[in-house]
């Protein structure tokens, strides 16, 4: 089974609830790391953007590509965080406490 599979086959309510509640604004998705959504982020005047833990897409990175965590760091700085693509751009949440 292939990692599209895995992820289709997977119960997806909340997820398919955040989904809904963005219905069709600009909110773009980082394909591969559902399981990282936290939510929706508001910002006024601004279209709303989907949340993602940035501690969870590491975690991805490791267990799903065979990352050690310097290359999924680094990974998730430059092809992911670094990615501008436009104001449905989602924000990525790191955790401190």
């Amino acid at each position: 089974m292939d990692e599209r599979e895995k992820e289709e086959a997977r119960p997806r309510g909340a997820v398919d609830f955040i989904y809904d509640q963005l219905g069709d604004t600009i909110a773009m998705r980082a394909d591969g790391f559902d399981d990282a959504i936290l939510g929706i982020g508001s910002r006024c005047g601004q279209p709303d953007v989907l949340v993602y833990d940035v501690d969870t897409i590491i975690d991805i990175l490791i267990d799903r590509d065979g990352m050690d965590y310097d290359d999924a760091r680094e990974y998730f700085s430059y092809n992911i965080e670094g990615a501008w693509v436009g104001e449905g751009t989602p924000l990525w949440l790191q955790k401190y406490a």
